[in-house]
């Protein structure tokens, strides 16, 4: 049994926030840069110069890659040999959220109840997602998601014989109806299986996934090169003013499901995909 403190947690939950708001992942970034030497439409050319240039000035600076710091949304999964010591875990996470966006400058965008709307001025509560796994450490994951892109995700509750297909439409169609309000170069991250709320959080998850790094399963690993292609065919491009760099990646991941059902959900991401990892 290991102890860990809540203060340790807070630390790196602030710290983690952020990081992710100031400065974008290395694979993502990488993937813009490449899209900058094959984007053959001149206008999208010019647009990913100049998304390129705000990170520069973001990692500069250290201030925000975009005005929306989005809401937080946070992974763990705890080794159930860990002994948590201190504050109630949920308080701590929210503590680390709340420090991490009023330390760091970043926009406060929560408001307490859907429709009263009244902001929480802190950027609390986070949304959290906990998974107990072998092992004495903490895998932290902290993902700030803005809403423009969020705004544009959808899930299908598809028929079984719609089989991979229909898969593919549905996310085909997600994509085209975002067009440019998803802040294109997008990242499209895809649930399938499960159940109703499962493939939302499934499509979550794969947002966080290094965009380098395939699934490991042959089918869904074909089916995110056929998806990538396809959407950088429909001419949606940077700043949805057209060219071949609609999407900077695909993420699948997948879930066993019901006899009778095929859920899909697609969470699109524009291309300040954040997300930072650690272990503690």
């Amino acid at each position: 049994m290991r102890t860990i403190t809540t203060d340790l947690l807070i630390e790196n939950i602030k710290e983690m926030c952020i990081e992710a708001n100031y400065e974008l992942s290395e694979d993502v970034k990488c993937r813009m840069l490449a899209s900058m030497e094959t984007e053959p439409n001149e206008l999208g050319k010019q647009i990913l110069s100049q998304l390129k240039e705000n990170l520069d000035i973001a990692s500069q600076d250290q201030i925000p890659i975009c005005q929306d710091t989005g809401m937080a949304v946070v992974f763990l999964k705890i080794g159930q040999d860990v002994h948590l010591e201190g504050m109630n875990l949920e308080d701590a996470v929210n503590e680390g959220i709340r420090q991490g966006y009023q330390e760091g400058y970043l926009r406060k965008s929560v408001v307490g109840d859907p429709l009263i709307r009244e902001n929480t001025k802190d950027n609390t509560p986070g949304v959290i997602h906990y998974e107990i796994v072998p092992g004495d450490q903490i895998e932290i994951t902290v993902a700030p998601k803005g809403f423009g892109s969020e705004n544009m995700s959808r899930i299908y509750m598809l028929k079984p014989a719609d089989g991979i297909e229909g898969v593919k439409d549905a996310v085909l169609e997600t994509v085209k109806l975002a067009g440019p309000n998803a802040c294109p170069p997008v990242v499209v991250g895809v649930g399938i299986g499960g159940t109703f709320e499962k493939c939302a959080l499934l499509a979550k998850k794969a947002l966080t996934r290094n965009l380098d790094q395939r699934s490991e399963i042959p089918y869904v690993a074909d089916l995110e090169k056929e998806l990538f292609t396809k959407i950088n065919e429909l001419d949606i491009g940077p700043g949805g003013l057209g060219g071949s760099t609609t999407a900077l990646g695909v993420n699948i991941e997948v879930y066993p499901t019901h006899i009778a059902g095929l859920p899909v959900a697609v969470n699109m991401c524009c291309h300040v995909n954040r997300h930072k990892h650690r272990i503690i």
